[in-house]
């Protein structure tokens, strides 16, 4: 009988035509055997025969590989799965912690839109930071075009870069806020594993009923930590614009710069004024606005007395 001939009881291979059909090595197969992952071949003079099952189980293990597990791990569900216990409920987890974290679809752009957006002069050593950094991925069979993962990342890129911020100082700027937070993440997930998953994960493996109810938890926390984050940020950037802003709105003024906007130091009267006027808290606010409305209101008188108006109309200040 040829290796891969079927018998009343399935197919039958030797392990060289085992290791192709699976896309397994040889020695792979073997160091399944020695760990007890695979099922020892049945021996048949001095050929050792195996079946569909042991097909079946490297197609399983390499599954598990690819969603992250451990071949220790593997063993002890694959030990679950001989006993009765399913793989079912594990396996739904895996799928809903792997699913997206986020409603945002990847998208394509091609070089030359890539090249527009950010200025119109090709730079090769931007791209090749934001493919490092995954902001950009090689679109597959195509040269001239990339897979963007986050658009809104990259909308933020082309933002900031428009404001006159350095394509140098945005990749590295996402390589520190990236860093801190993937912190915030793994504290989140440290957090919520040992106040709510530890009852579900605590035994290895968990039961059927256990990662599925596990997996419904997932679903109903997944938008909290995002929210928690979207919240605090709010809360950190109103608390420190203003005292940015009231920083280089004291009478003497902030440090000086070497480069960048000139702070403009104002009189001691006009900050206690305003600060009778609305609150300490609210000054550097309240002066904030009173510029901006002076700049727009002059910015219309020039444009009304050169008969021109913005796109959207002369409209008051």
């Amino acid at each position: 009988m040829t290796a891969g001939q079927s018998t009343q009881s399935g197919a039958e291979y030797r392990i060289e035509d085992l290791a192709q059909r699976s896309g397994a090595t040889v020695r792979t197969i073997r160091a399944y055997q020695d760990r007890g992952l695979l099922p020892k071949p049945e021996r048949r003079g001095r050929s050792n025969v195996y079946g569909a099952a042991h097909l079946a189980r490297l197609r399983q293990i390499a599954d598990l590989l690819d969603r992250g597990y451990t071949l220790a791990s593997i063993k002890e569900l694959l030990q679950a799965w001989d006993t009765g216990r399913g793989l079912g409920g594990v396996l739904g987890l895996v799928a809903e912690v792997q699913g997206p974290w986020s409603d945002e679809e990847a998208t394509r752009i091609t070089r030359a839109e890539l090249d527009a957006r950010f200025g119109g002069e090709p730079d090769d050593e931007a791209v090749a930071d934001a493919m490092e950094l995954g902001v950009l991925e090689p679109a597959p069979g195509r040269d001239d075009e990339f897979l963007v993962p986050s658009p809104q990342e990259l909308a933020v890129a082309v933002e900031l870069y428009a404001a006159g911020v350095p394509l140098s100082a945005i990749s590295g700027h996402l390589r520190e806020l990236r860093g801190q937070v993937e912190h915030i993440a793994s504290r989140f997930l440290e957090f919520t594993t040992e106040h709510v998953f530890a009852r579900y994960l605590g035994h290895r493996p968990p039961t059927d009923a256990d990662a599925a109810e596990a997996a419904a938890l997932v679903r109903r926390l997944r938008p909290l930590a995002q929210q928690t984050v979207d919240a605090e940020l709010a809360r950190a950037m109103r608390l420190f614009a203003t005292r940015h802003l009231q920083q280089h709105l004291r009478p003497d003024g902030p440090p000086p710069m070497e480069s960048g906007p000139r702070a403009v130091a104002l009189p001691p009267e006009t900050i206690r004024a305003v600060q009778g006027l609305v609150g300490d808290e609210n000054t550097a606010a309240f002066i904030a606005a009173a510029a901006e409305r002076e700049v727009k209101a002059r910015t219309l008188d020039t444009l009304t007395a050169t008969g021109r108006c913005p796109p959207d109309g002369c409209q008051q200040a």
